[in-house]
């Protein structure tokens, strides 16, 4: 027989309080002790059945629960038992809302449910370095997004910007000279958003970026007949395909941004 039982309960996975537990127990080195978790309860049948477990052993429960009816229960069904019970969220719960002056939400499992957004951006990053500027053309059929467009349409950026939204975005360079990729063409187009945007505007970025680069700007880089002749060539493609095109002429990566979440939010509901 152990010298005590520590039932774990929580209403989410019940880490937290086997951490606790096992760091507790840890300063009895000679105590001979088991620690037994129940994640997930969720209603007050569950909780009465750990306790009829635990009422004849020697034993704590620590617990954490958001759910002040069910912390009520088991408190006061333990005290019938005379098991000794810790919560763990009374008191950092209690502290942080008297200094808040708010009364917290109670949603268990929300710290599992930020680590797993946190996760899902870091996949997405990821992805949109490797599926950038058309590099893998495998990325447009896994892609939640694809953006096509020419050279200097802010392709690259908005790609990270979503996916820092939890969007897993490839983009696709359009140049006439370059053969594009058949993937494209078998993708949804619901899913595939055109970049597109005047010669005129075209001609002072492409002007920019090459001041920023030291390199004079002249060549057919930023030529207005072979910016036009870039954005036909696009446009055609676009038509082609039947995707959304959205003209990113003096806008924000933050408001095309907003444009193409909306629209895929419409579509197909929030990731």
């Amino acid at each position: 027989m152990y010298d005590i039982t520590i039932f774990v309960l929580s209403d989410s996975i019940g880490e937290t309080g086997s951490k606790i537990a096992r760091a507790s127990v840890a300063q009895f080195p000679n105590c001979n002790y088991e620690i037994k978790r129940y994640p997930y309860i969720l209603d007050k049948a569950h909780i009465l059945s750990v306790i009829e477990e635990a009422k004849n052993l020697p034993a704590v429960i620590i617990y954490s629960t958001v759910d002040e009816e069910h912390a009520d229960y088991l408190e006061k069904t333990a005290i019938e038992y005379g098991i000794p019970t810790v919560n763990i969220m009374k008191q950092p719960l209690d502290a942080i809302s008297n200094i808040l002056h708010e009364t917290p939400i109670r949603e268990s499992g929300i710290l599992r449910k930020l680590d797993e957004t946190y996760f899902q951006t870091v996949d997405a990053i990821e992805f949109a370095v490797k599926y950038d500027d058309g590099k893998d053309p495998r990325g447009i059929r896994k892609a939640d997004i694809c953006l096509i467009g020419i050279s200097r349409t802010s392709k690259t950026p908005l790609s990270m910007y979503l996916a820092n939204k939890g969007y897993m975005v490839a983009n696709v360079p359009l140049v006439p000279e370059v053969p594009i990729s058949d993937e494209i063409f078998v993708k949804d187009p619901k899913r595939i958003f055109g970049l597109t945007t005047s010669a005129e505007i075209m001609i002072n970025i492409r002007e920019e970026r090459l001041k920023a680069l030291g390199m004079p700007s002249v060549g057919v880089y930023s030529e207005y007949d072979r910016i036009q002749e870039e954005i036909n060539y696009a446009n055609n493609i676009m038509e082609k395909i039947g995707c959304t095109v959205i003209d990113v002429s003096n806008r924000a990566i933050e408001e095309t941004a907003s444009v193409i979440i909306e629209i895929m939010e419409k579509r197909f509901g929030r990731i």
